[in-house]
C-alpha cells in the first residue's frame, strides 16, 4: 500500500500547487498595487487580502487552521511572537494567523523570487545572514516595525526543525530584539504542519488539520542584554513543555 500512499500524496501535492496558483492569480493584481504603499498602511492591506486568501485556500487543500489563546494578544501593544518551524507552510499560517499587522525575517534569497519575492518584500524584512551589514540593518528595521505598532514574528530556532525532537536550539536575536525594545514576548506553536508536508519527500503532501496555539505573554521590562539566556531558556522550556504535553 506503500506506493499507493505515495501516488495520492504526489496527487495532493499537484493540486495544492495548482489551487495555490489559481488563487495567487486573483490576488497579484491588488498585492502589486499594495507594494506601493508606505508602512504600516501597505502590510496592513496586504494582510488584510492575505486573511482572506487563506481562509478559502487552507480548507480548499484540507488543511484548515484552528487557532487558540488569541485573548493574549491586547489591542494596542505590539509584541515580539516566536513559533516554531517545522514546514515551508508554516509562513502562510503564521503571517494571518496572528491576530493585528506584522512582519516576520526573511532570507533576503526569497526576494529575487518571480510574485513570492514580492510578497515577501511586502510581509517580511529581509536578511542576508551572511552579512553582518545586512543583519544589523534588518535588525533595526525590526526596532522600527515594533515602533510603528507592528508585531514581529519571528522562528527562533532559525530554519526548520528536522529533528525528531519538540524544538531546536533558539538563537539569540528575537529575545535580544525584545529586550532591547522592551516588548512582551508572546510564545507560539505550530501543530502538525511537518504531517503535511514530509521531510526527505519532494512533490508529496498530505492533507491535516492545522493547530496554532498562543501562549501569556513573557514581559521583558527591566530586562537587559545580560539577561537573555536566562530569557530564552525560560521561553524555550514552556513551549518544550507545551508542545510536549499536546502534540
Amino acid at each position: 500500500m506503500t506506493w499507493l500512499k505515495n501516488i495520492a500524496g504526489r496527487i495532493y501535492a499537484v493540486y495544492g500547487l495548482l489551487l495555490f496558483a489559481a488563487t495567487l492569480l486573483v490576488v497579484l493584481i491588488p498585492i502589486w498595487i499594495f507594494s506601493f504603499f508606505p508602512d504600516p498602511l501597505k502590510s496592513r492591506c496586504f494582510l488584510a487580502l492575505g486573511r482572506v486568501w487563506m481562509k478559502v485556500y487552507m480548507p480548499l487543500i484540507g488543511c484548515p487552521v484552528f487557532r487558540k489563546g488569541l485573548q493574549y494578544f491586547e489591542k494596542g501593544r505590539q509584541y515580539v511572537v516566536v513559533c516554531n518551524h517545522n514546514s515551508l507552510i508554516d509562513v502562510p499560517v503564521t503571517t494571518p494567523g496572528v491576530p493585528g499587522v506584522n512582519k516576520t525575517l526573511a532570507k533576503a534569497s526569497m526576494a529575487k523570487i518571480p510574485l513570492f519575492g514580492m510578497m515577501y518584500k511586502i510581509g517580511g524584512i529581509m536578511v542576508d545572514r551572511s552579512s553582518e551589514t545586512s543583519r544589523k540593518e534588518s535588525f533595526n528595521q525590526m526596532k522600527e516595525a515594533l515602533a510603528m505598532g507592528m508585531h514581529m514574528v519571528l522562528f527562533p530556532e532559525g530554519t526548520r526543525n528536522r529533528t525528531d525532537e519538540p524544538l531546536k536550539e533558539f538563537y539569540d536575536g528575537a529575545f535580544n530584539l525584545a529586550v532591547d525594545t522592551q516588548t512582551a514576548i508572546i510564545p507560539s506553536l505550530l501543530f502538525h504542519t511537518r504531517k503535511i508536508l514530509v521531510p526527505g519527500k519532494v512533490l508529496y503532501a498530505r492533507p491535516h488539520r492545522i493547530d496554532y496555539h498562543f501562549l501569556a505573554p513573557i514581559e521583558t521590562k527591566g530586562l537587559t542584554r545580560e539577561d537573555v539566556p536566562v530569557l530564552k531558556e525560560k521561553v524555550f522550556r514552556i513551549m518544550w513543555d507545551y508542545y510536549a504535553a499536546h502534540s
